[in-house]
């Protein structure tokens, strides 16, 4: 059974991060499709902090000898998969600025083709 100080700081802690969610997700720095993910997090943080038996018992499901093991393993995987969302959300950014480069790239030289006949017509003495 972990020290009851422990316990308080492993508390005060994972609200803190619950809290950080939150205040983030209300001042729209947070897109809500992410923060789902972090909530979730959260909240599974504040219940292990409050029943740190939890852990220990879904060690001991898992086969797990160590809780704070599972605690890592859960903790790199949900980094991993976090981080290969991020990753395609790169790339398909990166995808989106390239196309919107060579649109804006073509558009360009359709006005100066434009601003260029404009010239010339004007250039030309009008038969009247």
């Amino acid at each position: 059974m972990p020290s009851p100080r422990l316990t308080i700081v492993s508390v005060v802690v994972a609200l803190a991060a619950l809290v950080l969610v939150v205040e983030l997700l209300r001042r729209r720095r947070l897109r809500e499709k992410y923060a789902v993910i972090w909530v979730v997090i959260s909240i599974g943080t504040v219940v292990v902090a409050f029943f740190p038996g939890l852990l220990r018992g879904l060690a001991d499901l898992a086969g797990i000898e160590t809780p704070s093991n599972l605690l890592f393993f859960s903790s790199l995987v949900i980094l991993f998969f976090v981080a290969l969302q991020l990753s395609r959300e790169v790339g398909l950014l990166e995808e989106q600025s390239r196309r919107l480069a060579e649109e804006v790239g073509a558009a360009k030289l359709r006005l100066d083709a434009l601003e260029k006949e404009r010239r010339a017509a004007s250039e030309q003495p009008s038969d009247q």
